[in-house]
């Protein structure tokens, strides 16, 4: 299947300073951008800059970065489901995760997270896809972030919807594991009938055991 990527470049002021806002990013201009120490909450961030180019070089990976010159404080993943994960079991060509979102600290006031995704979905580049995310509690910087895990929950389902992903249900164990765990997806217009049965059978595997 065709994986489009309309590259989309924006400006933000704020104060004296300009950051930018592009993506997706190509795997040879990551590679000349560095990493804010901050961004540390999946892996360091030199090998998390490493994963960034790998996951940009895949025919279905994107990368959206926000930068402040040559530093990137701020980035969203979308690639392939983990071959570990039951969100892979379908091996769908147009099932693409929303993997990582991460903003330095210093940086989060500024509603990044949101001006990334929102630049992921411009053009109508994943219309043909279905995109989700899987939201777990134990990802969230409940300390820095100054939240309850509700809060957190809720701050993350308005950033998700406001490029249209909604609330699934699942009986995925991981996610049931505790109640602000959640599934967010949004299926493009473009999606055939056929991959929206099959992404269910994946979201309700217990339903088909008999």
């Amino acid at each position: 299947m065709e994986h489009r990527k309309s590259v989309h470049v924006q400006v933000v002021r704020h104060k004296n300073v300009q950051l930018v806002i592009e993506g997706p990013v190509p795997p040879e201009q990551l590679s000349q951008l560095s990493m804010h120490p901050d961004l540390d909450a999946f892996r360091r961030p030199k090998e998390q800059h490493e994963a960034l180019i790998e996951i940009a070089g895949l025919d279905e990976g994107r990368i959206i970065v926000s930068r402040d010159g040559d530093m990137i404080v701020g980035y969203v993943t979308f690639h392939y489901p983990d071959e570990m994960e039951r969100w892979s079991e379908a091996e769908m060509e147009d099932l693409i995760e929303l993997g990582a979102i991460e903003v330095a600290n210093s940086y989060r006031s500024l509603g990044l997270g949101k001006r990334m995704i929102q630049n992921a979905f411009a053009d109508d580049q994943l219309e043909n896809v279905i995109i989700f995310t899987t939201e777990y509690y134990w990802h969230w910087d409940l300390e820095g972030s100054g939240l309850n895990v509700w809060e957190y929950r809720s701050m993350m389902e308005k950033l998700m919807q406001s490029v249209g992903m909604v609330w699934y249900a699942t009986d995925d164990p991981e996610i049931c594991s505790h109640p602000a765990n959640c599934l967010m997806v949004r299926i493009g217009k473009e999606v055939p009938l056929s991959s929206v049965e099959q992404f269910d059978r994946v979201r309700f595997r217990q339903r088909f055991m008999y």
